[in-house]
C-alpha cells in the first residue's frame, strides 16, 4: 500500500501499526490458517502486520465472493500484508504474475517466505516503487487500508486504479461502517463504474471498472 510521505499523523489506534514501513513493535511470529474455497494454507504472520492474529474477515469475504482471477497477465494485490490474498490468487492462477505490494517491510518478508512455503513462485512481493511503471494489471484485488484516512486512501487508489488494463476490474472489500458506500460514491466521481457485488457480514465487495 503506497502511503504518501507527507500524510497527516495517524490516530492513536494506528500509530506503530501496519501502515509503517518498519514496524516499531517487536516481532512475535505466529501461524495462521487460511481456508477459502479450494485454497487451504498455513501462513506465518507477525506483530506490526495487518491480520497478525488471524486472517481478516474482509480478506476471507474477498477471496470467497470476488470473481476468480484472470488465468494470465499481471495481477495486483494492493496492501498485501503477509500475503493471503496474493498467494490464494497465485494458486488459482498459476500462469499469472501476482504482485504483492505493501510499504511494510516486515509484511513483504513474510509474503516472500509464505509464497515459497506455498510453492507459488508466481508471487512477487514488492514495495510500490519496485513495480515497473509500465506494468498494467489484468485485475486488482485489495483489502485496502481504510484506517489510514480518507485522503491517503484516495491518493492510493488514484495511483493504482488507472493502471488497470482496458476492460479489467478491481475488487475492493470495505467494511460498511468504515465508509464502503461513501468510497463507492467517491470512485464514481473519479470516472469509474462501481458495482456492489456482495454485502455480507458487514462487508461490501466493490467491483470497480474504468470508463476507458
Amino acid at each position: 500500500m503506497s502511503i504518501p510521505k507527507n500524510r497527516p499523523p495517524l490516530s492513536r489506534h494506528a500509530k506503530g501499526h501496519y501502515f509503517d514501513p518498519l514496524p516499531a513493535v517487536p516481532s512475535k511470529p505466529r501461524t495462521v490458517f487460511l481456508h477459502a474455497g479450494e485454497v487451504s494454507l498455513e501462513l506465518q504472520a507477525d506483530r506490526g502486520v495487518f491480520g497478525s492474529r488471524g486472517i481478516d474477515l474482509g480478506t476471507l469475504q474477498l477471496l470467497n465472493e470476488a470473481p476468480k482471477p484472470p488465468e494470465q497477465g499481471d495481477i495486483l494485490d494492493l496492501g498485501a500484508g503477509y500475503g493471503p490474498i496474493a498467494i490464494a490468487l497465485a494458486r488459482r492462477a498459476p500462469k499469472a504474475r501476482i504482485w504483492a505490494v505493501d510499504v511494510n517491510e516486515r509484511a513483504l518478508e513474510l509474503t516472500r517466505a509464505n509464497a515459497e512455503a506455498a510453492k507459488t513462485p508466481n508471487v512477487t512481493a514488492a514495495l510500490p516503487d519496485e513495480v515497473p511503471p509500465g506494468t498494467r494489471f489484468a485485475a486488482i484485488y485489495s483489502n485496502p487500508p481504510v484506517r489510514v484516512g480518507k485522503a491517503p486512501l484516495h491518493e492510493l487508489l488514484v495511483k493504482w486504479l488507472p493502471r488497470l488494463d482496458e476492460g479489467a476490474s478491481a475488487y475492493l472489500v470495505v467494511q460498511r461502517n468504515l465508509g464502503s458506500d461513501s468510497l463507492a460514491e467517491w470512485l464514481k466521481t473519479q470516472g469509474y463504474d462501481v458495482k456492489r457485488l456482495k454485502s455480507k457480514k458487514g462487508y461490501r465487495i466493490l467491483e470497480v471498472n474504468s470508463h476507458r
